[in-house]
Protein backbone atom coordinates (compact mmCIF):
# COMPACT_ATOMS: atom_id res chain seq x y z
CA UNK A 1 0.00 0.00 0.00
CA UNK A 2 3.22 2.53 0.72
CA UNK A 3 4.11 1.30 -2.10
CA UNK A 4 1.78 2.62 -4.30
CA UNK A 5 0.54 5.71 -2.65
CA UNK A 6 4.17 6.76 -3.05
CA UNK A 7 3.78 5.92 -6.95
CA UNK A 8 0.89 8.30 -7.17
CA UNK A 9 2.15 10.85 -5.48
CA UNK A 10 5.58 10.19 -8.01
CA UNK A 11 2.87 10.63 -10.80
CA UNK A 12 0.58 13.04 -9.55
CA UNK A 13 3.36 15.47 -9.18
CA UNK A 14 4.88 14.73 -12.86
CA UNK A 15 1.31 15.45 -13.88
CA UNK A 16 1.53 18.92 -12.26
CA UNK A 17 4.53 19.73 -13.45
CA UNK A 18 3.74 18.82 -17.00
CA UNK A 19 0.98 21.09 -17.07
CA UNK A 20 2.93 24.01 -15.74
CA UNK A 21 5.22 23.51 -18.38
CA UNK A 22 2.69 23.44 -21.09
CA UNK A 23 3.83 19.59 -21.80
CA UNK A 24 0.47 18.51 -21.50
CA UNK A 25 -2.83 19.30 -20.90
CA UNK A 26 -5.20 18.51 -17.79
CA UNK A 27 -6.85 15.82 -19.39
CA UNK A 28 -3.66 15.04 -21.17
CA UNK A 29 -1.98 14.52 -17.71
CA UNK A 30 -5.12 12.58 -15.74
CA UNK A 31 -5.32 10.21 -18.91
CA UNK A 32 -1.37 9.79 -18.56
CA UNK A 33 -1.58 9.18 -14.62
CA UNK A 34 -4.35 6.19 -15.38
CA UNK A 35 -1.92 4.87 -18.35
CA UNK A 36 1.24 4.96 -16.36
CA UNK A 37 -0.90 2.87 -13.37
CA UNK A 38 -1.86 0.30 -16.11
CA UNK A 39 1.66 0.23 -17.49
CA UNK A 40 3.25 -0.40 -13.76
CA UNK A 41 0.39 -2.70 -12.77
CA UNK A 42 1.29 -4.82 -15.71
CA UNK A 43 5.39 -4.13 -16.22
CA UNK A 44 6.59 -2.72 -12.59
CA UNK A 45 9.07 -0.17 -12.58
CA UNK A 46 10.57 -1.30 -16.08
CA UNK A 47 7.56 -0.29 -17.78
CA UNK A 48 7.06 3.01 -16.17
CA UNK A 49 10.80 3.74 -17.14
CA UNK A 50 10.42 3.27 -20.92
CA UNK A 51 7.25 5.42 -20.56
CA UNK A 52 9.16 8.17 -18.93
CA UNK A 53 12.07 7.92 -21.09
CA UNK A 54 9.30 8.44 -24.23
CA UNK A 55 7.59 11.13 -22.66
CA UNK A 56 11.15 12.63 -21.52
CA UNK A 57 12.59 12.23 -25.36
CA UNK A 58 9.30 13.07 -27.00
CA UNK A 59 8.98 16.45 -25.23
CA UNK A 60 12.68 17.38 -25.56
CA UNK A 61 12.60 16.62 -29.01
CA UNK A 62 9.75 18.44 -29.59
CA UNK A 63 10.92 21.57 -27.95
CA UNK A 64 14.64 21.15 -29.51
CA UNK A 65 14.87 24.43 -31.87
CA UNK A 66 11.03 25.06 -31.21
CA UNK A 67 10.91 28.88 -32.95
CA UNK A 68 13.19 27.30 -35.71
CA UNK A 69 10.38 24.96 -36.62
CA UNK A 70 7.30 27.16 -35.97
CA UNK A 71 9.22 30.07 -38.41
CA UNK A 72 9.70 26.70 -40.82
CA UNK A 73 5.87 25.64 -40.72
CA UNK A 74 6.97 22.54 -38.92
CA UNK A 75 6.14 22.69 -35.47
CA UNK A 76 2.90 20.72 -33.73
CA UNK A 77 0.29 23.34 -32.52
CA UNK A 78 0.34 24.54 -29.29
CA UNK A 79 3.86 24.57 -29.21
CA UNK A 80 3.87 20.71 -28.68
CA UNK A 81 1.24 21.13 -25.65
CA UNK A 82 0.03 16.88 -26.11
CA UNK A 83 -3.67 16.37 -25.45
CA UNK A 84 -5.41 12.95 -24.12
CA UNK A 85 -6.10 11.92 -27.43
CA UNK A 86 -2.50 12.13 -28.45
CA UNK A 87 -1.12 10.15 -24.74
CA UNK A 88 -3.64 7.58 -25.46
CA UNK A 89 -2.30 7.40 -29.31
CA UNK A 90 1.40 6.85 -27.71
CA UNK A 91 0.68 5.03 -25.08
CA UNK A 92 -2.66 3.15 -24.86
CA UNK A 93 -1.01 0.29 -26.73
CA UNK A 94 1.25 -0.14 -23.82
CA UNK A 95 -1.49 0.23 -21.21
CA UNK A 96 -3.45 -2.27 -23.08
CA UNK A 97 -0.30 -4.94 -22.89
CA UNK A 98 -0.12 -3.77 -19.18
CA UNK A 99 -3.94 -4.63 -18.44
CA UNK A 100 -3.75 -8.14 -20.17
CA UNK A 101 -0.75 -9.03 -17.68
CA UNK A 102 -3.28 -7.87 -15.35
CA UNK A 103 -5.48 -10.11 -16.38
CA UNK A 104 -8.43 -7.73 -16.65
CA UNK A 105 -8.30 -7.77 -20.29
CA UNK A 106 -10.58 -10.62 -22.00
CA UNK A 107 -7.19 -12.39 -23.17
CA UNK A 108 -5.31 -14.59 -21.87
CA UNK A 109 -2.27 -13.95 -19.97
CA UNK A 110 0.82 -14.28 -22.62
CA UNK A 111 4.43 -14.11 -21.78
CA UNK A 112 5.51 -12.05 -24.48
CA UNK A 113 3.59 -9.06 -22.90
CA UNK A 114 6.34 -7.57 -21.34
CA UNK A 115 8.73 -7.11 -24.92
CA UNK A 116 5.21 -6.06 -27.06
CA UNK A 117 5.41 -3.25 -24.27
CA UNK A 118 8.72 -2.39 -25.14
CA UNK A 119 7.88 -3.11 -29.11
CA UNK A 120 4.95 -0.49 -28.34
CA UNK A 121 7.54 2.41 -26.61
CA UNK A 122 9.78 1.54 -28.61
CA UNK A 123 8.15 2.18 -31.93
CA UNK A 124 6.19 5.23 -30.77
CA UNK A 125 10.08 6.66 -29.76
CA UNK A 126 11.60 5.95 -32.82
CA UNK A 127 8.22 7.49 -34.45
CA UNK A 128 8.76 10.97 -32.38
CA UNK A 129 12.52 11.26 -32.60
CA UNK A 130 12.77 10.37 -36.51
CA UNK A 131 10.28 13.55 -36.86
CA UNK A 132 11.03 16.21 -35.10
CA UNK A 133 15.11 15.61 -35.02
CA UNK A 134 15.29 14.26 -38.47
CA UNK A 135 13.20 17.60 -39.49
CA UNK A 136 16.16 19.60 -38.01
CA UNK A 137 18.75 17.12 -38.91
CA UNK A 138 18.08 15.83 -42.24
CA UNK A 139 19.68 16.65 -45.58
CA UNK A 140 17.79 15.03 -47.95
CA UNK A 141 14.23 14.02 -47.59
CA UNK A 142 12.20 11.26 -50.05
CA UNK A 143 8.73 9.93 -50.05
CA UNK A 144 8.65 6.37 -48.56
CA UNK A 145 6.31 5.39 -50.85
CA UNK A 146 8.27 6.68 -54.27
CA UNK A 147 11.84 7.08 -52.69
CA UNK A 148 11.79 10.06 -54.70
CA UNK A 149 12.67 13.89 -53.35
CA UNK A 150 9.62 14.99 -51.52
CA UNK A 151 8.97 18.71 -49.17
CA UNK A 152 10.41 18.00 -45.79
CA UNK A 153 7.78 17.81 -43.04
CA UNK A 154 4.62 16.39 -45.30
CA UNK A 155 3.55 13.09 -44.30
CA UNK A 156 5.50 10.40 -45.32
CA UNK A 157 8.46 12.00 -46.07
CA UNK A 158 11.74 10.10 -44.56
CA UNK A 159 15.57 11.12 -44.29
CA UNK A 160 18.37 9.35 -43.23
CA UNK A 161 19.24 11.14 -40.38
CA UNK A 162 15.79 10.45 -38.84
CA UNK A 163 15.06 7.07 -39.33
CA UNK A 164 19.12 6.52 -37.25
CA UNK A 165 17.62 8.95 -35.05
CA UNK A 166 14.57 6.70 -34.60
CA UNK A 167 16.87 3.61 -34.21
CA UNK A 168 18.63 5.10 -31.55
CA UNK A 169 15.43 5.60 -29.72
CA UNK A 170 14.15 2.49 -30.34
CA UNK A 171 17.47 0.70 -28.54
CA UNK A 172 17.23 3.08 -25.58
CA UNK A 173 14.09 1.49 -24.89
CA UNK A 174 15.26 -2.00 -25.68
CA UNK A 175 18.13 -1.57 -23.24
CA UNK A 176 16.11 -0.22 -20.52
CA UNK A 177 14.37 -3.52 -21.22
CA UNK A 178 17.05 -6.11 -21.26
CA UNK A 179 18.37 -4.48 -17.72
CA UNK A 180 15.35 -4.69 -15.79
CA UNK A 181 13.45 -7.48 -17.38
CA UNK A 182 17.39 -9.15 -18.21
CA UNK A 183 18.18 -10.06 -22.28
CA UNK A 184 20.87 -10.54 -24.91
CA UNK A 185 21.85 -8.97 -27.46
CA UNK A 186 19.03 -11.08 -29.70
CA UNK A 187 15.83 -9.77 -27.65
CA UNK A 188 17.18 -6.16 -27.55
CA UNK A 189 17.87 -6.18 -31.49
CA UNK A 190 14.34 -7.78 -31.74
CA UNK A 191 12.87 -4.75 -29.98
CA UNK A 192 14.95 -2.38 -31.78
CA UNK A 193 13.85 -3.92 -34.89
CA UNK A 194 10.20 -3.63 -34.00
CA UNK A 195 10.40 -0.28 -33.27
CA UNK A 196 11.70 0.43 -36.37
CA UNK A 197 9.19 -1.44 -38.24
CA UNK A 198 6.42 0.10 -36.44
CA UNK A 199 7.88 3.90 -37.37
CA UNK A 200 8.54 2.87 -41.19
CA UNK A 201 5.06 1.64 -40.97
CA UNK A 202 3.94 5.22 -39.63
CA UNK A 203 5.38 6.74 -42.64
CA UNK A 204 3.57 4.38 -45.13
CA UNK A 205 0.21 5.30 -43.06
CA UNK A 206 1.05 9.05 -43.44
CA UNK A 207 2.22 8.76 -47.24
CA UNK A 208 -1.16 7.01 -48.44
CA UNK A 209 -4.07 6.99 -45.46
CA UNK A 210 -3.09 10.11 -43.37
CA UNK A 211 -2.57 12.46 -46.94
CA UNK A 212 -5.55 11.35 -48.12
CA UNK A 213 -7.28 12.55 -45.13
CA UNK A 214 -8.87 8.89 -44.32
CA UNK A 215 -7.06 8.54 -40.85
CA UNK A 216 -5.81 11.85 -38.81
CA UNK A 217 -2.35 11.52 -36.90
CA UNK A 218 -3.41 9.99 -33.85
CA UNK A 219 -4.62 6.95 -35.31
CA UNK A 220 -1.52 6.70 -37.19
CA UNK A 221 0.43 6.92 -34.35
CA UNK A 222 -2.25 4.38 -32.40
CA UNK A 223 -1.25 1.59 -35.25
CA UNK A 224 2.46 2.65 -35.15
CA UNK A 225 2.58 1.30 -31.44
CA UNK A 226 0.30 -1.36 -32.61
CA UNK A 227 2.28 -2.66 -34.94
CA UNK A 228 5.69 -2.15 -33.46
CA UNK A 229 3.88 -4.55 -30.54
CA UNK A 230 2.79 -6.94 -33.22
CA UNK A 231 6.11 -7.28 -34.67
CA UNK A 232 8.17 -8.46 -31.65
CA UNK A 233 5.34 -11.33 -31.61
CA UNK A 234 5.97 -12.11 -35.19
CA UNK A 235 10.17 -11.68 -34.79
CA UNK A 236 9.91 -14.21 -32.15
CA UNK A 237 9.11 -16.85 -34.53
CA UNK A 238 11.54 -16.17 -37.26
Amino acid sequence: MIRILLLLLILVAGAIYSISARKLTIPAAITGVILALCVYGGEGFTGLAMMTSFFILGSAATSWKLKWKQQQGLAESEKGTRTAMQVIANAGVAALAGLVELGYAPFQWYPLMPMMMAGAFAAATADTLSSELGNVYGSRYYNILSFRKDQRGLNGVVSLEGTLLGVSGSLLIALIFAAGFGGNAHIVGIIVLAGTIGNLSDSLLGATLERRGLIGNNAVNFLNTAIGALSVLLLQFL
